[in-house]
């Protein structure tokens, strides 16, 4: 037996995995806002987590099985881009293509999540098998996974997020001021009405001088 499969930083990230490819699943039931309030908790904990995962060597000749197909993550994509609609693309500040490109490099909320949605389901549905062998070489391919790929599509997705849930916040706050402020001036307009009535023209006039 490979003590290391039961390994409490191992069981602590299948945990949070088993939470956030549950919450990506139900992307399709969720407001943008709700979503991104969301993605911006379980991120960092999914990224705390990975690098918290022990180092494993592989010891097999086993290939790693996929569970996530083609369709399940199209389908994974194009709900979580509806949800972003305009906001789904963003601009990338951290690839190593930027130093020869002239242009821009966009990169895509939805897609860089699915990316990680991949990864974490795939290692995940292994691990629920039992199989230990099977388990260690999907350990192993994630660990390296996360090092050279989607830990940093993580981060970069998470800085896109971050921008667009506090936007939003300002933009909420914006509108309550703006509220607050035209309730104000209705009120006012009203008081100065009531006090016209209440008050003969001359005094009204002499009033406002």
């Amino acid at each position: 037996m490979n003590e290391n499969i039961y390994d409490k930083n191992i069981i602590e990230f299948v945990t949070v995995g088993v939470e956030f490819c549950s919450f990506i699943e139900q992307a399709n039931e969720t407001s943008r806002n709700a979503f991104t309030d969301t993605a911006i908790k379980i991120l960092p904990l999914l990224y705390l987590k990975a690098t918290l995962l022990p180092n494993c060597e592989s010891r097999t000749d086993l290939s790693v099985e996929h569970f996530v197909t083609e369709s399940i993550y199209e389908y994974i994509r194009s709900s979580i881009s509806r949800i972003f609609g305009e906001h789904d693309s963003y601009l990338e500040v951290f690839q190593t293509d930027m130093q020869y490109s002239e242009t821009p490099i966009i990169a895509n909320i939805s897609e860089d999540i699915s990316d990680i949605y991949q990864d974490i389901k795939d290692f995940i549905s292994i691990y629920s098998l039992g199989n230990e062998e099977a388990t260690q070489e999907a350990l192993v391919y994630c660990k390296e996974n996360f090092i050279s790929y989607w830990g940093q599509k993580l981060v970069n997705v998470l800085r896109a997020l971050h921008n667009l849930h506090f936007s939003q916040n300002e933009d909420e706050n914006d509108n309550v001021i703006n509220y607050q402020n035209g309730n104000k001036h209705d009120f006012l307009t009203q008081q100065q009405n009531i006090w016209r009535e209440e008050m003969d023209l001359d005094e009204w006039n002499k009033w406002n001088e």
